[in-house]
């Protein structure tokens, strides 16, 4: 857990990683790995945040690099993301061939 973030009623965390399958963004929700943020379990305890972590680290079969993030709590008291960061991820790899091709430059023109 980062020293300078500790989970809190006021600052909850949640759980996230990637996808090792796909590399997709996912969080730690209830009955195990979503994709679906708003379903991340919300940490305010920095005791049982830090237990999460290491429980998910133990999971280098499934997701790869799990980190604890700061969230907010939504208007329906769901986990929401705090950060621009955070709401960026969730729209899914930029390396997917539909974003790559939006983004693609178009060809030079050659030079007479």
């Amino acid at each position: 857990m980062s020293k300078t973030f500790v989970p809190s009623p006021e600052t909850p965390a949640v759980l996230t990683a990637n996808d090792l399958r796909d590399g997709r963004c996912v969080w730690m929700g209830e009955g195990g790995w979503t994709g679906k943020p708003a379903e991340a379990v919300l940490y305010e305890d920095p005791g049982l945040a830090e237990l999460a972590l290491l429980d998910a680290q133990a999971q280098g079969h499934v997701v790869v690099g799990p980190y604890l993030i700061e969230a907010a709590r939504g208007p329906d008291g769901r986990a929401a993301p705090a950060h621009f960061r955070e709401a960026f991820r969730n729209g899914g790899p930029t390396t997917e061939p539909a974003a790559r091709n939006a983004n693609a430059r178009q060809p030079e023109a050659s030079h007479v």
